[in-house]
């Protein structure tokens, strides 16, 4: 019976010693093995590893990219402007050995990139004027401003076995005492152009409507001249005919008859029967009888 149980307690012992000589890794981890405090092997080879039991503690680093949201902060332009800033990092451990050397861990790690962005924000900011972050230009100026940005942190987080990738400033705020004067120089900026454009275009319209008018004129002188033209030629044709119909004596008696005819037709058309006619006349013999 000793012996069973001797032998029971041992098998428990291997067992306990077994699980405690074996860790495993996934694909987006480092696994620092730890003896005493100090790192003696790494790796990020995924799979079943081996260490020695009770002694070697393992430690694990994420190898993924990290995103850390950074409390937003506040900091002073170059014409002395409160600002406040809200950015994001994207980071990632490149040397788990110094990392877990000058950190040690990810919380850590966060506070110190929270420093090292505040401050490289605060350097940069104070060398740009407020109208130079707030304005309507091309917003890949700007990108310029943001990628030495992430540049100068990353060379900075290096020391302490960590990679910056990119620092993202999702956006800029003003103090509460600033709003409205902003505002105001931004509206006012928008009236003043918003004028400009329209006294523009209302400059090219009276041009527009001048060069109409004055194609209205030529165009109306030039059918007036033309229809002038074609009522003399008519008046002309007119008079031509006439002289051909009447080209005798008889004829043009005959026709300043009809015309006598004619005036007198018109005199008779009224309530007023009586004509007065000359006593040689044409007319006055023919309606008399004398003829």
């Amino acid at each position: 019976m000793k012996k069973k149980i001797i032998l029971i307690v041992l098998l428990a012992a291997l067992l306990i010693v077994a699980a405690n000589a074996v860790y495993t890794v996934r694909e987006d981890q480092y696994a620092c093995r730890v003896q005493f405090s100090k790192i003696v092997d790494i790796t990020d080879e995924a799979g079943l590893h081996f260490k020695v039991p009770f002694i070697d503690s393992i430690k694990y680093f994420s190898k993924a990219t990290q995103l850390y949201d950074i409390p937003p902060s506040e900091v002073l332009t170059s014409d002395k402007q409160n600002m406040t800033v809200d950015c994001y990092i994207l980071w990632s451990i490149s040397d788990p050995k110094l990392f877990y050397q000058t950190l040690g861990s990810t919380s850590v790690a966060e506070d110190r990139l929270d420093n090292l962005t505040y401050n490289e924000l605060k350097t940069v900011m104070g060398t740009l004027a407020q109208s130079d972050i707030i304005n309507m230009e091309d917003g890949a100026k700007r990108n310029d401003i943001y990628e030495s940005i992430a540049t100068d942190v990353d060379a900075q987080a290096r020391t302490y076995g960590i990679t910056v990738e990119d620092v993202k400033i999702k956006q800029f705020d003003l103090p509460e005492s600033n709003l409205n004067a902003v505002y105001s120089r931004m509206i006012s900026e928008r009236n003043q152009m918003a004028e400009k454009y329209t006294a523009d275009g209302n400059y090219e319209a009276s041009i527009i409507r001048n060069d109409v008018d004055k194609q209205v004129n030529i165009i109306i002188s030039n059918a007036e001249a033309e229809a002038a033209k074609l009522e003399a030629e008519g008046e002309a044709e007119y008079m031509r005919l006439l002289a051909e119909a009447y080209n005798t004596q008889d004829k043009k008696d005959f026709y300043e008859f009809t015309l006598a005819l004619d005036a007198l037709k018109k005199s008779l058309t009224g309530s007023e029967k009586t004509v007065i006619l000359d006593a040689n006349s044409e007319l006055a013999q023919i309606l008399m009888g004398a003829n």
